[in-house]
């Protein structure tokens, strides 16, 4: 049986609305069904939410929940009950499993462990070539029939021209976007970390900015010659592509942008001292970097964050720089250091929250999520903004622990969950009511 519940007294934020208020939310069967400051006599469960943000639930457009076939890593349950912790309650998961999501099958196969094993939505994202290969074209129209909400060989761009015009042709039919890790692997060739004082301090081949920025390039200009197509930067990490994005959307170009936490809030540093944990693709980068980026989030020439929650078994990082895996564990950290941009008063509250519900939802097509409309699917995320915890990975519940903030001390948390109208995640220190009948006091 579905719990009626009332999230009482929160600063209820919701930028799909333009709504920033004191107030309480009424859930009753999977919905929200009130609004207000004095709730109608019924019986409910209340969720004391004093002093705690309630908005929209996070919305994921870029994570690595490894299933099939990297069980070690990550699967579906733990990376959804992690997910859940850090606020999430959709999450689309990339084609890079084994076998990849290439084909009706295999998507169907990850839907129906979703359905049985997630505690929030999961939707998956199709690849872009048979086998990521980078040699032929999946059936598109047949995964979106099967249910994909994009299309991308993420962890290896699609380096073919040729293919990467026929992708985005077929969007313009399917509507749905193509999304393209942006590397010129000639230049990125053996590199390990960002090119620059850190490479050179550590003795290591650097990655150039311009092994991303030429690729931002080449899709800008196939985009510009297919109006009505959707192009999709994952993980921006330099100001000359948030540039090269902003001129493009300014003549018109229908491209989205994502970038994540790390890329936002990390600078190449992390990596001294061989740190394996700061290995990702692409590289963190430098403080103008960072500053680029916030820029970009703030202008809306970035449209989301997206998490590239990337997970990865100890055994994987624990190598020299060239031969550990790369990729963050990033679910459980994702509020907590996206925060420190609103406390130093670089992001307003309300775009950080907004980049992370309606503007996803928007991404997907979803009408009834990324919002706190009466009638909407009560997908609800209540969060502390001045909680600090350490970060503490013995206590993940992702797989991965593979993360630089390990031992850091953050400052905002995810204190509950609310997906479908379902409890999936509680924060030990917030306050319940198991029962209460009429007005809550």
């Amino acid at each position: 049986m579905m719990h009626s519940w009332l999230i009482q007294k929160g600063r209820i934020i919701d930028p799909d609305q333009g709504i920033d208020e004191i107030g309480s939310l009424l859930i009753r069967e999977g919905k929200i069904v009130w609004r207000g400051e004095i709730p109608p006599q019924a019986d409910y469960h209340v969720l004391h939410a004093e002093g705690l943000i309630v908005c929209p639930g996070f919305i994921d457009f870029h994570c690595h929940l490894r299933q099939p076939g990297f069980e070690e890593k990550e699967t579906i349950a733990t990376g959804t009950q992690a997910a859940a912790r850090g606020g999430f309650t959709t999450v689309c998961c990339m084609p890079n499993t084994s076998p990849p999501l290439d084909n009706s099958r295999i998507i169907d196969y990850v839907k129906s462990l979703a359905t049985r094993e997630s505690v929030v939505r999961v939707l998956p994202i199709g690849c872009v070539t048979i086998g990521r290969k980078g040699e032929v074209l999946v059936p598109m129209a047949d995964l979106a029939t099967a249910g994909v909400v994009a299309y991308s060989d993420d962890g290896s761009p699609i380096r073919s021209s040729r293919l990467m015009h026929q992708a985005l042709n077929h969007s313009r039919t399917l509507g749905l976007p193509v999304i393209d890790h942006c590397e010129d692997a000639a230049l990125s060739e053996g590199g390990q970390v960002n090119e620059g004082v850190v490479s050179l301090e550590l003795g290591l081949r650097g990655i150039p900015t311009a092994a991303e920025e030429t690729m931002v390039h080449r899709n800008l200009t196939l985009a510009k010659q297919l109006a009505g197509c959707h192009l999709h930067i994952a993980h921006v990490s330099t100001g000359g592509s948030v540039e090269l994005i902003r001129r493009a959307k300014k003549q018109g170009i229908t491209v989205t942008a994502e970038v994540t936490p790390h890329h936002l809030t990390m600078t190449e540093a992390a990596a001294l001292g061989h740190n394996t944990s700061a290995k990702v693709s692409p590289p963190l980068r430098t403080e103008r970097d960072n500053r680029a980026l916030v820029q970009g989030l703030r202008e809306n020439v970035i449209d989301i964050i997206a998490t590239d929650h990337a997970p990865h078994a100890a055994a994987d990082k624990d190598y020299s720089m060239t031969l550990a895996a790369s990729g963050i564990s990033v679910f459980e950290t994702a509020l907590g250091s996206l925060m420190g941009l609103v406390h130093d008063g670089q992001l307003p509250l309300d775009t950080l929250i907004a980049r992370l519900t309606a503007a996803p939802a928007r991404l997907i097509n979803d009408q009834i999520r990324g919002t706190l409309k009466i009638g909407a699917p009560a997908d609800i995320t209540i969060f502390d903004p001045d909680k600090e915890w350490v970060v503490d990975t013995a206590k993940f519940i992702s797989k991965g622990r593979n993360t630089p903030l390990a031992g850091a001390t953050l400052k905002g948390k995810t204190m509950a969950t609310i997906c479908d109208g379902e409890l999936v995640y509680q924060d030990d220190s917030i306050k319940l009511t198991e029962f209460q009948k009429g007005r809550a006091a």
